[in-house]
């Protein structure tokens, strides 16, 4: 699973969701990458208690490899679900007054491991009329794409992917410890990108100006929270296209849902850059997740599907 919260391009958040989008793709797989095989699952099937501090934390490598193939034995899972976003955008000066907000809501779901987002409301008003029938064909025809689109390949904008081999070589991981974590035991890493490594890419560029800290859900291997930030500007399309300043941040959480699956439950958004050499942009993004359903058996994709029952984290 790709955690795009913070990172995927919003077509009603064309600025810090697109700069975000194109520069924090390689760190989104990063963070999604190192979710902790911290309890063996020889101790698990024993059946025994285990402490937590006779537990070593797995090498990072490993760790990474084995995390990434259990992500993909939950694809199915996800695609029995879907659930609701609310995103606020607002526009800031330079005194970080709002200038401006914008509100945007969708409806989430997955297919062949795809995530798809119906848009449901814009501003707090329903869609209707052409505006929903044109969501609805472009619904369609994402839908259709999904079905034949090899999972981790994008259906729209640029391939952010980056191999878990390489990614080892543009990051750094240090002070693996544990903490709780909204009550539940987790492991912690802080990451940072190389400077002097050698990338290719948008998304490899970004990933070694971003530094952070991850934690990790014990007992499911899990990512609960990720916090990050640039730790220097970055520049795309050499600067021309936009410039993302330093100190630009974001945050995604995540929790349980059904005890059988994690769902992103919130995240937050502080950008400043400059666009085309000219517009400087400052946004305050939030976005809030909730209302975790499970399709019914007949309801078809891309519809309004049946729930059987809401599920919370």
């Amino acid at each position: 699973m790709k955690l795009m919260l913070m990172a995927r391009k919003r077509r009603s958040a064309r600025g810090l969701s697109l700069l975000l989008a194109v520069g924090a793709g390689g760190l989104l797989l990063y963070g999604t990458s190192l979710l902790a095989q911290a309890v063996k699952p020889s101790a698990l099937a024993s059946g025994k208690p285990v402490e937590a501090s006779a537990l070593s934390i797995p090498d990072v490598r490993t760790l990474m490899t084995e995390v990434m193939e259990h992500q993909k034995q939950l694809e199915k899972v996800r695609e029995n679900y879907t659930y609701h976003t609310s995103m606020i955008m607002q526009d800031l000066n330079g005194n970080g007054q709002v200038t401006k907000t914008e509100t945007a809501d969708s409806e989430v779901f997955f297919v062949h491991g795809h995530r798809i987002e119906r848009a449901v409301k814009k501003d707090g008003k329903p869609l209707e009329g052409h505006d929903q029938q044109k969501e609805q064909e472009r619904i369609n025809k994402l839908v259709e794409k999904a079905q034949n689109v090899p999972p981790g390949e994008p259906l729209e904008g640029p391939n952010t992917t980056i191999s878990v081999t390489h990614l080892l070589e543009i990051m750094e991981v240090s002070n693996p410890r544990r903490d709780v974590f909204r009550g539940r035991s987790t492991i912690v890493f802080n990451f940072a990108g190389k400077r002097d490594a050698k990338t290719h890419g948008m998304a490899e560029d970004a990933s070694k100006k971003i530094a952070g800290t991850l934690w990790v859900d014990e007992k499911d291997r899990q990512v609960a929270r990720m916090e990050a930030h640039f730790t220097d500007n970055f520049h795309i399309g050499g600067g021309l296209l936009a410039n993302v300043q330093k100190g630009s941040s974001f945050y995604f959480d995540q929790a349980p849902v059904n005890g059988e699956i994690w769902f992103p439950t919130g995240a937050e958004g502080h950008i400043e850059a400059r666009v085309l050499l000219l517009k400087g942009v400052r946004q305050h993004v939030i976005e809030h997740d909730s209302d975790y359903q499970k399709f019914s058996v007949d309801a078809r994709p891309g519809e309004a599907a049946a729930a059987t029952s809401p599920a919370q984290p």
